[in-house]
């Protein structure tokens, strides 16, 4: 018994010592298996316990399980020094300074949508959405446009499936409002839309619109041009100027496209205004009855207006961006100058 005992308390002490000396992970793991392993000193031991007398059995088992136990927590203290260690080491000089880390931005694009629902609130507009992809109905025909319109043409639209495409402008959020309340009703709606346009520097397939709708009794022409203008120049200043054209679309009646002044050129002409001075934003009217008369609205009582904006051109005009495909080209290096 006491024979065992002092083997028992030799191997103690060398296994200590074993642990302790450890100087890195690969030594202390060798350690660790040539005492406490499958095949390690004091599994061996632990199968001599069966030679034992019956009343030293006990008392041998139970040093044997007491020195085990303090190994395997030195060898777990040790293991977490060395791993504090490692983090550590000579090698890394602690004097150089950090990985500079990028903080996120909005994209241009979202900044100008912000700007714009800013402006427009301040107005009375409040904010509808609606779905990308969309019905017929509601990106054509509740918006008077015939079947035959050249905007229905798969040269001009994404379909999904027959009767099914994704929206070539926000204007059926317009038609979906007017369905579920009653005039009066003064909305803006941004959000992107999809068209089949061939990318040059003013055109892309993907694009973002603000559409703005504004139905009430004695609604005027000259209410619209007023709310556009105002716009306008709190966008970009009191010198920005802005010019109707006459023009046609299905859903209003008188309509026009209006423009504004090129400040990329301040109005002489460049390559994105296509030397003319002005670019042109988007189109807006009068409601058209039919319209009215698709959404329940009585066009004997009621008159509103509607208009539209490119966000997409909007954005270059204020960060002076000579390209619009910029915008989606996702390059870090453009992005992270606003």
């Amino acid at each position: 018994m006491s024979e065992f005992i002092d083997l028992l308390n030799s191997i103690e002490r060398e296994a200590l010592s074993a642990i302790e000396k450890a100087a890195d992970k690969n030594s202390l793991e060798n350690a660790s298996n040539a005492f406490l392993g499958r095949k390690g000193r004091l599994a061996e031991l632990s199968r001599q316990l069966g030679t034992l007398d019956n009343e030293s059995r006990p008392k041998a088992g139970a040093r044997l399980n007491e020195i085990r136990k303090r190994l395997s927590d030195l060898a777990e203290t040790r293991a977490l020094q060395l791993a504090g260690s490692e983090k550590t080491f000579s090698g890394i000089d602690h004097t150089l300074p950090g990985r500079r880390s990028f903080v996120g931005r909005r994209h241009p694009l979202l900044q100008t949508v912000d700007l714009i629902v800013s402006i427009f609130r301040g107005m009375g507009f409040a904010v509808a959405a609606g779905p990308d992809i969309e019905t017929d109905f509601y990106n054509f025909d509740a918006l008077n446009t015939p079947e035959d319109h050249p905007s229905r043409d798969l040269s001009d639209t994404f379909y999904v499936e027959k009767g099914i495409l994704l929206r070539t402008h926000t204007s059926p959020v317009q038609i979906r409002t007017m369905q579920s309340q009653k005039p009066p009703v003064r909305i803006i709606a941004p959000g992107r839309c999809y068209r089949s346009d061939a990318p040059d520097a003013s055109h892309s397939p993907v694009f973002y619109q603000c559409e703005g709708l504004y139905v009430d009794e004695r609604v005027t022409f000259g209410d619209l041009k007023g709310v556009i203008i105002s716009f306008a120049r709190e966008l970009f200043g009191p010198d920005m100027n802005v010019r109707f054209r006459p023009h046609f679309f299905p859903f209003t009646e008188p309509s026009a496209e209006y423009d504004f002044s090129c400040v990329l050129c301040g109005g002489k002409g460049c390559r994105v205004c296509k030397y003319s001075g002005w670019l042109e934003i988007s189109g807006a009217g009068m409601v058209d009855p039919e319209v009215f008369k698709a959404v329940g609205y009585d066009p004997e009582k009621y008159t509103g207006y509607a208009f539209g904006m490119g966000v997409d051109r909007i954005t270059m005009l204020r960060f002076s961006i000579g390209d619009i495909r910029l915008l989606y080209d996702n390059d870090v290096r453009f992005l992270r100058q606003f």
